[in-house]
């Protein structure tokens, strides 16, 4: 195994860090001695995150709606005038869903890869050139396990984290000359407010918990395991319980015998 990658003063910016994953995997590389850039829609919550890190006068709150690429845009260059560089790009900003195919709407489709997808294509596309004249960093994306296998009542939320996954894995093989970093980050089930948040059928947020969530891994621990494989330079990082892991085994193995596993899963 090869020598682990130092964070100590890398800048490292994170979407959707105001709350859940994003929350945790700010905190974590903060303890690593990491310049954190925070970013989310709304900038006090994104200051309570950034007052309780190590060493919070380090970090930077960058409020913007990751779906609006004026916003997108003007926070990128708000990070480069304060921090100079960028060497962690962590593509963590995202919405799940709640719904069966037949009970969603063509709108809640769009929103969701709008989202999950195109944002994340917008704000890479963004902050690329600055990877590229550096010859050095790392683009992460926070994908799912759910985008590997495809389960019930995520349809659209699969497909998106499914395209975000093949859109890295073109981006790598296109920027490894360069010296740039590509890495897919596959959680499992991890207790967050994921649940809450997801969009129903109508577009709406469920508004309650998951049994799966509520069971998954605490969100800490999957932040120390996210960090520690980015630092070892990982590209394909599958984090979860022994359920998912085994799903994602036999998803290479035998895709019949997972598409008979999915069914029976309750995943709800």
């Amino acid at each position: 195994m090869s020598k682990a990658i130092s964070l100590d003063s890398k800048v490292v910016w994170i979407t959707g860090a105001s709350s859940g994953l994003g929350k945790a995997l700010a905190k974590e590389c903060a303890l690593q001695g990491a310049h954190v850039i925070l970013s989310a829609r709304r900038y006090d919550e994104l200051e309570a995150v950034r007052y309780t890190l190590l060493k919070p006068e380090q970090h930077l709150s960058v409020a913007m709606d990751i779906t609006d690429e004026s916003q997108v845009l003007h926070a990128y260059e708000h990070v480069l005038k304060e921090k100079g560089c960028i060497d962690y790009l962590i593509n963590n900003a995202g919405l799940s869903q709640r719904a069966l195919i037949a009970d969603t709407t063509m709108q809640t489709e769009r929103a969701i890869m709008e989202i999950d997808y195109f944002s994340q294509v917008f704000l890479t596309k963004t902050v690329l050139p600055t990877f590229l004249a550096q010859k050095s960093g790392r683009i992460v994306f926070v994908s799912s396990v759910a985008g590997l296998l495809g389960t019930q009542y995520r349809a659209s939320y699969s497909a998106a984290k499914a395209a975000i996954h093949m859109w890295a894995n073109s981006l790598r093989a296109e920027v490894a000359k360069a010296g740039v970093g590509v890495s897919v980050i596959f959680p499992g089930f991890v207790k967050t407010n994921v649940s809450f948040n997801a969009l129903n059928g109508a577009g709406k947020a469920q508004g309650h918990q998951d049994k799966a969530i509520e069971n998954g891994l605490e969100a800490d621990e999957f932040a120390q395991q996210a960090v520690e494989a980015l630092m070892a330079e990982q590209e394909y990082i599958v984090i979860g319980g022994r359920k998912e892991k085994l799903g994602v085994l036999v998803s290479r193995l035998s895709p019949a015998t997972l598409y008979k596993m999915i069914r029976k899963m309750k995943v709800k």
